[in-house]
């Protein structure tokens, strides 16, 4: 039998509804008052962010992004090293207000914060000998391909339908293609080109399947229900990419004349008009 709420409880209920939602959309006026971006990064993974060796300041392509990112708020940033493991649970606590820290859209994390638009697009891709090269995704269905174990990667082989190998650390996994333990080794494209590049100067002849096997939109995190902070940081994405100031720090950072040789290809643009199947 179901029992009516006391009219003291029916009166406050919305209001109290009311008081919770304003409480999640109140960040954006949080960070005005403060002058300050409360800015989560990694603590060591470079080239993302992680300690200058002379200065021990965080340094890397996230930490200047969040640097811009403040300038199009008009406030200060103050950088706040998370570790892979604790990233999400450091925002949705709200002990940063945004986090940018190499952050890929996957369905549980949408299920626990909101992305941003993505301002690039990383790539699981499939490294093989070079006989292979010119082959797609689909001609490895039921083949071994290895990877790290429990990774998007992992995650990517049994979508395209072939066999996962996998390992504890990404050494083993790409040690197996090489041993012949597996046709193919999944990983994400910048490590896939450092591996790729390292193998030719050994006379080693490997390459990258021009089509990946997913896509991983990367983004900046911000809890649910911020919605004026989310259309905010939208906005500021944008002007960054019309201004040039993304690809400077990516060409800084991850482009042709650094170690890893990333050619940005992808721009800033609405994660809802963006085709792609997520992963888990």
């Amino acid at each position: 039998m179901n029992k009516k709420l006391p009219l003291s409880w029916a009166i406050c209920l919305p209001l109290l509804l009311s008081a919770t939602l304003s409480a999640q959309a109140d960040t954006l006026s949080d960070i005005a008052s403060r002058g300050q971006l409360n800015c989560g990064v990694y603590a060591d993974v470079p080239p993302f962010s992680s300690p200058d060796p002379k200065t021990r300041q965080l340094v890397g392509m996230d930490v200047d992004l969040c640097q811009a990112l403040a300038g199009q708020l008009g406030v200060k940033v103050n950088l706040m090293p998370v570790s892979v493991e604790a990233r999400i649970a450091v925002l949705t606590t709200g002990r940063v207000d945004v986090l940018i820290a190499n952050l890929a859209y996957t369905k549980s994390r949408a299920a626990q914060i909101q992305f941003s638009d993505p301002y690039y697009i990383a790539k699981e891709v499939l490294v093989v000998k070079s006989p292979n090269a010119d082959k797609t995704p689909a001609d490895f269905k039921g083949k071994r391909l290895s990877s790290t174990k429990g990774s998007t990667s992992e995650q990517s082989i049994r979508m395209a339908q072939a066999k996962p190998v996998t390992f504890q650390d990404t050494a083993s996994a790409y040690l197996a293609l090489q041993q012949n333990k597996s046709v193919g080794f999944v990983t994400n494209g910048m490590t896939a080109t450092q591996l790729v590049n390292r193998a030719a100067a050994d006379n080693i002849k490997l390459a990258m399947i021009k089509e990946p096997m997913a896509l991983e939109p990367v983004a900046v995190g911000m809890k649910k229900g911020d919605e004026a902070l989310l259309t905010k940081v939208n906005a500021g994405l944008m002007a960054m990419e019309q201004g040039g100031e993304i690809d400077r720090i990516w060409n800084r950072w991850l482009g042709p004349d650094t170690e890893y040789k990333m050619v940005r290809e992808e721009k800033v643009q609405p994660l809802s008009e963006l085709k792609f199947v997520p992963l888990e």
